[in-house]
């Protein structure tokens, strides 16, 4: 049991001193927001490991490390804040062809928090068979996803333009993404049993960029 107690610790150990040396090297980069995210995981993962352990030095020590982690993640906070504040934030990804790992997920989670309550998508090209060819289908198939979130307390308001140009998302936070090739960056999948097929994390990508702004003021739809 205590042999078992130890393994666990010293994996906290080694998860938690690769991810802060990732957040450190993300930090020297000065991709900040990505640095500030490993930060907090790291620091979460080191007071697991000051929990876990019964030996007092390296409490300590490790509390020392926790001190100068969080320091250093407040200041990644104040700056991250001063540049939403002068309208400067801009973080940039680039997808490049047959790249897999960039799911939705990967690209937004950091940016929906807690406060997170609406969010505008436009896309000018929804044009393609998969995501809703003619106008009847389209129609039909977006009041078909619209009834499904209802069932969950989301509600989707749909408005038709002919003059949006630009792709966007945008978050009530104050987040904007923006992604040359839309929502559509994914290639199509070999068949329906082939690796990819559902988890986009899985599915190889189209090159494209992804740009990240941060506005004070989010317009409307």
């Amino acid at each position: 049991m205590s042999r078992a107690g130890g393994d666990g610790t010293a994996a906290l150990e080694r998860a938690g001193a690769e991810t802060v040396k990732r957040a450190v090297e993300l930090d020297l980069a000065s991709r900040f927001q990505e640095s500030l995210v490993c930060y907090q995981e790291g620091i979460d993962l080191l007071l697991q490991v000051v929990k876990a352990t019964k030996d007092e030095a390296k409490k300590h020590r490790y509390r020392q490390k926790i001190s100068e982690y969080m320091t250093r993640a407040e200041d990644i906070k104040k700056h991250i804040e001063k540049e939403k504040q002068d309208g400067k934030y801009h973080k940039q990804i680039r997808i490049e062809e047959n790249a897999i790992g960039f799911g939705y997920e990967k690209l937004f989670q950091e940016y929906l928090t807690e406060i997170v309550s609406e969010v505008w998508v436009e896309d000018p090209y929804i044009r393609h068979v998969h995501q809703g060819n003619g106008r009847s289908q389209q129609i039909s198939g977006l009041e078909e996803i619209q009834q499904s979130l209802r069932n969950y307390g989301v509600t989707l308001n749909i408005a038709f333009s002919s003059s949006i140009h630009d792709r966007e998302i945008r978050f009530n936070n104050g987040w904007m993404i923006k992604i040359g090739r839309g929502l559509d960056y994914f290639k199509k999948p070999q068949g329906r049993f082939s690796i990819g097929y559902c988890d986009f994390d899985l599915r190889p990508c189209h090159e494209t960029t992804v740009d990240v702004f941060h506005t004070k003021h989010t317009k409307k739809m």
